[in-house]
């Protein structure tokens, strides 16, 4: 993309939370190329605790269109009201062709994404995408901040959300909890499916043993997360059930990362509070079913990746295909609670 001094961003970002803070990493590389830019980020209204704690967005735009609907005069109504902005370049992350739509009716000028989805019309800058020079998603949205390459840029930043002391204070007033060490975030939950989710006896037996050694237990996730949740407890004894608190479906999702900041460690699926934990700099202890680190690894400098290796893995899909989940189920917690210790100062 061709830089200008003044140059206007308008980007259009991921609907996944996870996605949206591997984008942060975009945010940064054009930030470092240009600090004069100003970099406004359209994407749901749910991302918006992410881009409020990002100092590189400037600002963020809501467009309450669920995610998947095409709303063909929607997108259209939107970038036309976009058109008096004075954005000079856009880059669209998701590969879908609605998702070009909006910068292609606000006329921006330079409009640079991967192909996807017969939208190289929508496009002025249209790549295509060599998946083994870049593997990670994270290599692909920086490339886009880039010219054209066969090899993503060296040195990618990693995400790192701000945090306002403050409010971290007021948050964990609310739920009356305290900071202290030995703290551990646990994420049982994946929105992706459960193909994603370790089995709750074994963060069961994991959180269980951790209490033992002195391990308070915060458990993170949406109202979908709050059945394992609730079935993870059964796997307590019943002595050590007051060193858990179960806060799914209870915070707000800027309240989650108030709160995960002043964990010191996360055992988490591959999900968005994974990556949330990640870019938090938290000591992440990261179980891989159906999806693998090589795509979407947490970004982090204190990492464990726990997967196993059978032959069928990874697979990519929502749901078992063969339906044993031994992807999972064959990830023995001893594994975790050693790669925990292993990571975890004393």
């Amino acid at each position: 993309m061709n830089k200008q001094k003044n140059e206007k961003v308008l980007i259009v970002g991921p609907s996944w939370v996870g996605d949206m803070v591997m984008a942060q990493s975009l945010f940064i590389s054009l930030k470092q190329q240009n600090p004069n830019s100003s970099i406004s980020v359209i994407a749901p209204p749910w991302t918006r605790p992410l881009l409020d704690r990002m100092p590189e967005v400037d600002e963020g735009i809501d467009i309450s269109i669920a995610h998947g609907e095409l709303k063909w005069a929607e997108r259209r109504a939107i970038g036309k009201s976009l058109r008096s902005s004075g954005f000079t370049s856009s880059i669209v992350l998701p590969n879908s062709l609605k998702s070009a739509l909006i910068p292609y009716h606000a006329k921006i000028r330079n409009r640079t994404a991967w192909r996807g989805e017969w939208r190289n019309l929508l496009l002025t800058d249209c790549r295509a995408l060599d998946k083994q020079a870049f593997p990670r998603m994270v290599d692909r949205f920086v490339g886009l901040a880039h010219p054209v390459s066969k090899n993503p840029p060296e040195n990618i930043p990693r995400p790192r959300l701000s945090i306002n002391h403050e409010n971290v204070d007021k948050v964990l007033e609310r739920f009356r909890l305290s900071k202290g060490p030995r703290t551990v975030a646990i994420c049982p939950g994946a929105e992706f499916g459960k193909a994603k989710q370790w089995p709750v006896e074994h963060y069961g037996a994991v959180c269980a043993q951790l209490i033992s050694e002195g391990w308070r237990v915060w458990v993170f996730g949406s109202t979908n997360d709050s059945p394992a949740a609730q079935d993870l407890l059964e796997f307590i004894p019943r002595a050590s059930a007051s060193e858990v608190n179960d806060l799914t479906g209870k915070t707000s999702l800027a309240e989650a990362i108030d709160l995960m900041s002043v964990a010191d460690a996360v055992i988490s699926n591959d999900s968005g509070l994974m990556h949330i934990g990640a870019a938090l700099d938290k000591s992440i202890i990261a179980i891989y079913g159906s999806t693998s680190p090589e795509f979407t690894p947490p970004l982090a400098d204190r990492v464990k990746l726990m997967f196993t290796d059978i032959e069928c893995r990874p697979c990519f899909k929502r749901e078992c295909p063969y339906g044993h989940l031994r992807c999972l189920k064959d990830l023995e917690p001893s594994r975790v609670l050693d790669a925990a210790r292993g990571l975890i100062e004393p």
